[in-house]
């Protein structure tokens, strides 16, 4: 009896010690788990992730409305009603740090974005190829290179200098393309700029050849599914996207080449191939439901179907620039925008503005909270407009197509200018009334900054924030590193 009580306890000692060994190697919790290839082992699961991606880019801290407000209120045309700075009044003050709310939360964002793209990659080469079959893959790796080159676009235009400077011989940001799947040590110096414009190049120009022409309602492909032509990656929108990059970089032949892909020879223009992209006859039409126009080359989607499906109150184009929401910004009436001798009283953009009291604000979009307004991020008007200007410094200002592209966006909303080969003595006069055409056009659609950056130029004065200089780092023109990427990455730099 008592060998067999001894025997008993030496069973549960071992038990209890197989147990406790496991305890010093429990399941890893700082990975992203791979459960043999699950999260690629069906159809399924793949396409969810696939719109997963799209989630990542329409967060309220990137395209979902803060990349876009950041860009418009670093500029000129805004000014800040709140001083809060947690909604972007660092940025229009132009005094970021490396530890400012947006300066960490857009590159969070950004990054979180890119390496679950990366993860999404490398999980459908390695197993999710073989489940869909090899076109499907294409289709779907596709459209994760295109939410890729979309977010390095994102830190390319908050945290370093322009390409122009030294043909993008100066530091950019680090450039990841594997997917991190558990904590290590991923200190990464930053890649050139010249290196992650190509990558950016490089992920749209794979993304064209492996997207869809366009996705249809029918299996038969007789009718286009229209909200997917726009909340997701086509042929077309790669092109049109590539030549927003090529901009950028001042590559005006490329902007052409790029262009004349979806922009035919003469007006109406239109794209003949793939979704038809064109002009919507009134511009008041693109920021309405369904906002599925063909002028919607690619927009962030929201609905009030879900809480998870909004982009926040503190993320809303329409709270940040309409008297619907906070009203943290409005229309700054001593800029260059508002102040425009050119921009006609009549012009139907400006019905886009209401004033409310002494102020004037944006109504581009108009719902009230939870501010489920589709948040633009390329529209074809744009694409007309990189075309005349790429036309206009490569053929010169007496290039018909330039002064009909540049036609074509002013007369849509103001009828009674129009511009002639007398217009524009050289092509920096033509340069500039496309600038000014594309500060009225975009008011609030996050391009403003970016132009500026691109070629080099000052931020104008605004209230009592005084005019800042061309700069490189260190200084208030571009933003800093993010600190918590300089913590935990030492060879970051800045």
């Amino acid at each position: 009896m008592k060998k067999k009580f001894i025997f008993i306890i030496v069973i549960a000692l071992l038990i209890s010690y197989s147990c406790q060994k496991n305890n010093l190697y429990p399941a890893l919790q700082t990975s992203v788990a791979n459960q043999n290839g699950a999260p690629f082992s069906s159809a399924a699961r793949i396409s969810g992730q696939v719109f997963g991606l799209y989630s990542n880019l329409k967060n309220g801290q990137l395209y979902g409305g803060r990349y876009q407000i950041y860009n418009d209120v670093k500029a000129d045309n805004w000014i800040n009603s709140t001083a809060n700075s947690v909604t972007a009044y660092q940025t229009w003050t132009e005094t970021v740090s490396s530890t400012s709310s947006e300066v960490i939360n857009l590159w969070a964002q950004a990054y979180f974005t890119i390496n679950n793209c990366n993860l999404f990659i490398d999980g459908m080469k390695s197993t999710g190829t073989a489940v869909v079959g090899s076109a499907l893959a294409a289709n779907y790796i596709g459209e994760a290179k295109f939410v890729r080159a979309l977010a390095y676009y994102a830190l390319m235009q908050m945290y370093c200098v322009p390409y122009s400077v030294n043909n993008g011989a100066a530091p950019g940001v680090p450039l990841r393309l594997t997917g991190l799947a558990a904590y290590g040590n991923y200190q990464l110096a930053p890649s050139t700029v010249a290196q992650d414009y190509a990558q950016i190049i490089s992920d749209l120009n794979d993304a064209e050849t492996s997207l869809p022409a366009a996705y249809y309602t029918t299996t038969a492909n007789t009718t286009l599914d229209a909200a997917s032509n726009v909340t997701r990656a086509q042929k077309n929108s790669a092109i049109a996207f590539k030549t927003r990059v090529y901009l950028s970089m001042g590559q005006y032949p490329n902007v052409i080449t790029e262009a004349n892909k979806i922009v035919s020879a003469a007006a109406p223009f239109t794209a003949t191939t793939g979704v038809p992209f064109a002009l919507q006859s009134s511009i008041a039409n693109v920021f309405k439901a369904p906002y599925t126009t063909t002028e919607s080359v690619f927009s962030a989607p929201f609905s009030l179907a879900s809480t998870t499906d909004q982009p926040g109150t503190q993320s809303a184009l329409a709270d940040y620039f309409n008297s619907t929401g906070t009203g943290e910004f409005y229309i700054n009436t001593a800029s260059t925008l508002f102040t425009d001798p050119n921009w006609a009283l009549t012009d139907a953009r400006r019905g886009l503005i209401n004033k409310v009291g002494s102020k004037y604000y944006l109504t581009k979009w108009p719902l009230g909270n939870p501010y489920v307004d589709w948040a633009n991020v390329m529209r074809y008007s744009e694409v007309l407009l990189n075309l005349s200007e790429a036309r206009a410094m490569t053929a010169g200002p007496a290039d018909p197509q330039a002064i009909a592209l540049l036609n074509a966006v002013r007369q849509r909303s103001d009828p009674t200018t129009i511009y002639t080969i007398a217009s524009f003595p050289t092509a920096a006069a033509m340069q500039s009334a496309i600038l000014e055409e594309r500060n009225i056009e975009f008011l609030g659609e996050g391009l403003r900054w970016a132009d500026l950056l691109r070629l080099g130029l000052p931020i104008p004065a605004k209230s009592n924030v005084p005019v800042i200089a061309v700069g490189g780092y260190g200084t208030s023109y571009i933003w800093p590193m993010s600190g918590n990427e300089q913590q935990t990455n030492p060879l970051i730099g800045r």
